[in-house]
């Protein structure tokens, strides 16, 4: 069953809660959302079966989430600490691709979160994120959602972007593509920053740094850099591929990390 919130800005919040025991939020990659992304739904559920309350939500301006301009990171953390309250206040979170950057920026604002998984973060050492989020911004400003998608996927492998163009998810991705901007900002406030051991300073807790056995090179780059950087954290290389993986395959190991003493 579908569940609401509203965040301080107006913007209303929807989620799905299963399962009975310790918070685990789950906070989605660009692009995704409840019904457009059932591996994380069928991991979820796993997850759920594991002992924990599941917290599955969409992201703003996606799925049955509203999004009030103007948007952002911070509205974002805002959405994520009110997602939060609504399960007792604290939490442990779980954060995909953009969605893991995401995750460190609302530790980093403060909210009450018991450990952190990552997979993949797409963070870069040898760019500062500007380019790439005035180019995202001014796509998005001029209503071009194809050129706005394919900008976002510039540096994917290019038959990620065919696959993509040529499949019935297509239209999908074109009507949630301003959103893009999020995530976006997201990462380019973490490359243009200060160093990540200052300005992640408070990401404290016990924060688990993933990426797969088949990958791209800045996915194992960026996870060693972050496990550098923050002073509870630790990398695990995952039978994972293409960005993606299996729902059998991440449950078992976040159920694992998310059940160890803090």
């Amino acid at each position: 069953m579908t569940e609401f919130v509203t965040s301080p800005d107006g913007t209303r919040i929807a989620f799905t809660r299963i399962g009975s025991g310790p918070p685990v939020v789950l906070v989605a990659a660009a692009g995704q959302f409840r019904a457009f992304d059932g591996a994380t739904v069928e991991l979820a559920r796993q997850l759920a079966d594991r002992g924990f309350t599941v917290v599955n939500y969409d992201r703003r301006g996606r799925g049955e989430s509203t999004d009030t301009q103007p948007g952002g990171l911070d509205r974002e953390i805002e959405d994520l600490s009110t997602i939060v309250d609504a399960v007792g206040g604290t939490a442990a979170l779980y954060g995909s691709s953009s969605g893991a950057v995401l995750a460190l920026w609302a530790a980093q604002a403060g909210l009450d979160i018991t450990k952190i998984a990552l997979w993949e973060a797409p963070l870069r050492l040898d760019d500062d994120g500007t380019e790439s989020l005035n180019g995202i911004r001014e796509r998005v400003e001029r209503g071009d959602r194809d050129d706005a998608v394919a900008f976002f996927m510039r540096d994917m492998p290019p038959q990620w972007l065919a696959s993509a163009r040529a499949s019935d998810s297509w239209p999908v991705m074109l009507s949630i593509a301003p959103t893009l901007a999020y995530d976006m900002e997201a990462l380019a406030r973490a490359q243009s920053g200060e160093d990540w051991a200052v300005q992640w300073n408070d990401v404290t807790m016990p924060v688990l740094v993933m990426f797969g056995e088949e990958t791209l090179p800045i996915f194992p780059t960026a996870a060693k850099a972050l496990v550098t950087a923050l002073p509870n954290a630790r990398q695990l290389k995952i039978a994972a591929s293409n960005h993606g993986w299996r729902p059998e395959v991440m449950v078992a190991v976040l159920a694992e990390f998310f059940s160890q003493p803090a």
